[in-house]
C-alpha cells in the first residue's frame, strides 16, 4: 500500500488535472477503462501500485528519465524543466519530489544514458540507395496488399504473417525474402493500410485506395502515416522526429524497448526514411522537420514511369519501365503478372480474360482499355482468345428468385446437369426447380464457387441484369475517437464523485478504511466537545455505522469513537 501522504498528494493533483491529461496518463499505464474506481483516491492507489508504477516508469522518454533518476538517486527534486512533464506522469509531487514507490522502482535500474549526438547527414551514394529502397518497398507493398485484395493474407496466433503466405509472396516476385514480407506486413498494419482480423490480415478501405495512388504519391502518403505513428519520444517539437541515431536510447527504463526500436527503425529504413546510419535524404529531411516531403527530390531519383505497353503476339503484354500504378491494377486485373522489373511482363490467358469479365469487366471496355495502353495495338491472337472468353461469359446466370433462395439458370442444360453431379459443388447443395438449380446458400457464394471451377458465371439482379460483385473482402473502418473518449465515462464518475464529497471526510474515511484493513496502529486526533482535542493511539478493527473501533493500546480497552468526532488519522511512530 502507499504510503497516505504520496497517495493524497496525487489524488489532489489527478483531480486538478484536465481530461486529456488524465486520458493519456491512463493509456500510457494500461488502465482499462472500465475498472471500478470510486473517486480519484481509487486512482492515486491503483496508479502507486508497484506493478503500475513499473509500467509508467517504462514509459518514461528519456527527457524525463534521466532528471528522475538523478532525484531518486540524491534524493532531491526533479529540474524545473522536467517538474511538469513528471507530475502529469504521476511520479512526482508537485514540488518535484519522486513518490516512493516511484523511487523503489527505479532505484534499482540502469542510470539513463547521457543523450546522444544527432547526425541526420547523408551522402549521394546513401541517397540513392534509400531512394531505390523506398521505390522497391512501395512496389512491393502493393503487390502484398493487391494479394490480400484477391485472398485475405493468413495470420497465425502469434500475430505473424503465415508461413505459406510468406513463401507465396516471394514466389510470387513480390519481396525478395520471407523477412521483407513480415516487415512490410507489419508496417502496412502500423500505418493502417492492413488490419487483422482474427486469423486473417484485410486491407483498409484506406490501403485499397493507396494501391492505385501514383509512386511518389503513394509513397508520400505511407511516409506520411509512418510519422504520425512514431512513438512519443520519437517525435521532435516541431512535429517531425528526433534523429534516428538517438532512438535506441529514447525510453531507458523499458527493457523491451531495444528490440522495439531496431523495428522502427528498420521500417523507416525500408521506406526510404532514412540511412542505414541515421542520416535522412533530402526528400525525407523535410519530413524530419514537421514539414511534407520533398517529392521533387524524390522523383529524381525514381525510374520514370510509363503509360503504354507493348502487346505481342503470344499472348503477352511488356511495359519497357515500371507501369504507372493505376494502369498496373487495372491490367493485372485481366492479366498475370510474370515478372517485375524495369520492364515488366504481364500474360493473358482464357482464365485471366475470364476472370476480368467474371469480376465485372466487358469486352468492350477491355478493348478500349487495352487500344488506350498499346503502342502496337491488340494482336489477333488476343483479340481471339477476348472474343472466345466473351462469347462463352455468362452462359450460368446466379441471382435471388421471388422466395429469396439463390438460383442458377442456363439456356445449356447439359451445363446445368454438369453442375448436379460436379463433386466439388456439393457443399452448395444444389437441388432442381423446374429447369433451374436452387440453393440454400447466398447467391454471392454460389456466384465465387461457380467462378472458382472455372464455370461461366454471371451475376444478375432481380431485373436481370448483370451485376458487378466486388470479391475484396476489405477491414472495417475504425475511425479513432477523440482523445480521452475511451475514457469519458470513467473520468465523468470520478468528477462527480469528487463534487458530491467533502474531499477532507473522504479523505479521513479512506485512511481509516486502510488502517483496518492492515490491522494498523494509528493515532486518532479526536475533538472533544469543549473544543480541546485528545488523541488516542488504536489498533483499528472496524469501521462501520459512521464509527471507529479499535482497541486502545495505552488502556487496553476497546473503543468506538464517531467519524464526525476525528480530526485526523496518523501511523503511529
Amino acid at each position: 500500500m502507499p504510503p497516505t501522504s504520496d497517495q493524497r498528494a496525487l489524488a489532489t493533483a489527478l483531480e486538478a488535472m484536465g481530461d486529456d491529461a488524465l486520458a493519456e496518463l491512463l493509456a500510457a499505464r494500461g488502465v482499462a477503462s472500465s475498472v471500478a474506481w470510486r473517486d480519484f483516491f481509487d486512482m492515486a492507489e491503483a496508479l502507486l501500485d508497484p506493478t503500475s508504477v513499473a509500467r509508467g516508469v517504462a514509459a518514461l522518454p528519456l527527457r524525463l528519465a534521466r532528471p528522475l533518476a538523478r532525484a531518486v538517486s540524491s534524493d532531491d527534486v526533479a529540474d524545473d524543466d522536467a517538474r511538469a512533464g513528471l507530475a502529469a506522469a504521476a511520479m512526482t509531487d508537485a514540488a518535484g519530489r519522486p513518490f516512493a514507490a516511484v523511487a523503489v522502482a527505479v532505484r534499482d535500474r540502469e542510470a539513463p544514458p547521457a543523450p546522444r549526438p544527432a547526425d541526420r547527414s547523408t551522402t549521394p551514394a546513401a541517397d540513392a540507395a534509400a531512394a531505390e529502397r523506398a521505390f522497391t518497398s512501395a512496389a512491393s507493398l502493393a503487390d502484398i496488399l493487391l494479394r490480400t485484395l484477391g485472398e485475405p493474407l493468413t495470420r497465425i496466433g502469434n500475430g505473424a504473417l503465415g508461413a505459406t503466405d510468406r513463401r507465396a509472396l516471394v514466389e510470387d516476385g513480390a519481396v525478395t525474402d520471407g523477412d521483407t514480407a513480415d516487415l512490410l506486413v507489419s508496417l502496412a498494419d502500423t500505418i493502417g493500410l492492413l488490419r487483422a482480423d482474427e486469423r486473417s490480415w484485410l486491407v483498409t478501405p484506406a490501403g485499397k485506395d493507396w494501391v492505385a495512388t501514383a509512386t511518389a504519391e503513394r509513397w508520400a502518403l505511407a511516409a506520411e502515416r509512418l510519422r504520425d505513428a512514431l512513438p512519443p519520444a520519437l517525435h521532435a517539437p516541431a512535429g517531425g522526429w528526433v534523429a534516428a541515431t538517438k532512438w535506441a536510447d529514447a525510453y531507458p527504463f523499458d527493457t523491451g524497448w531495444p528490440s522495439r526500436a531496431g523495428l522502427w527503425r528498420a521500417f523507416a529504413v525500408a521506406w526510404g526514411l532514412i540511412t542505414p546510419s541515421g542520416g535522412e535524404p533530402p526528400w525525407a529531411a523535410p519530413m524530419a522537420a514537421g514539414g511534407s516531403a520533398d517529392l521533387g527530390a524524390l522523383r529524381s531519383y525514381l525510374p520514370a514511369e510509363v503509360d503504354r505497353v507493348y502487346l505481342q503476339n503470344d499472348l503477352t503484354a511488356i511495359a519497357p519501365g515500371p507501369l504507372a500504378p493505376h494502369l498496373d491494377v487495372r491490367l493485372r486485373t485481366m492479366a498475370a503478372r510474370e515478372s517485375r522489373a524495369q520492364a515488366s511482363t504481364y500474360r493473358f490467358s482464357a482464365d485471366t480474360i475470364a476472370a476480368a469479365i467474371t469480376a465485372g469487366e466487358t469486352a468492350d471496355a477491355i478493348r478500349e482499355f487495352l487500344r488506350e495502353l498499346s503502342l502496337t495495338g491488340i494482336p489477333q491472337p488476343l483479340e481471339y482468345v477476348l472474343a472466345r472468353s466473351a462469347e462463352r461469359h455468362g452462359t450460368l446466370r446466379v441471382g435471388r428468385n421471388a422466395s429469396g433462395r439463390t438460383f442458377v439458370a442456363s439456356d445449356d442444360p447439359a451445363l446445368v446437369s454438369t453442375l448436379v453431379v460436379d463433386s466439388a459443388l456439393r457443399a452448395l447443395g444444389l437441388v432442381r426447380d423446374g429447369d433451374e438449380l436452387v440453393s440454400r446458400v447466398s447467391h454471392d457464394t454460389v456466384f465465387w464457387a461457380l467462378a472458382d471451377a472455372r464455370y461461366p458465371v454471371v451475376a444478375v439482379d432481380d431485373d436481370g441484369r448483370p451485376r458487378h460483385l466486388d470479391r475484396a473482402r476489405l477491414a472495417a473502418d475504425t475511425p479513432a475517437g477523440a482523445p480521452g473518449s475511451a475514457y469519458a465515462d470513467l473520468l465523468a464518475r470520478l468528477r462527480a464523485a469528487s463534487a458530491s464529497e467533502d474531499a477532507d471526510a473522504a479523505w479521513l474515511e479512506r485512511e481509516l478504511d486502510q488502517a483496518v484493513r492492515a490491522r494498523a496502529v494509528v493515532d486518532v486526533v479526536v475533538r472533544l466537545p469543549d473544543g480541546s482535542s485528545r488523541t488516542f493511539r488504536l489498533e483499528a478493527t472496524g469501521l462501520g455505522g459512521g464509527r471507529l473501533r479499535g482497541r486502545d493500546r495505552g488502556a487496553d480497552v476497546e473503543r468506538t469513537l464517531p467519524l464526525s468526532s476525528i480530526a485526523s488519522v496518523h501511523p503511529a511512530p
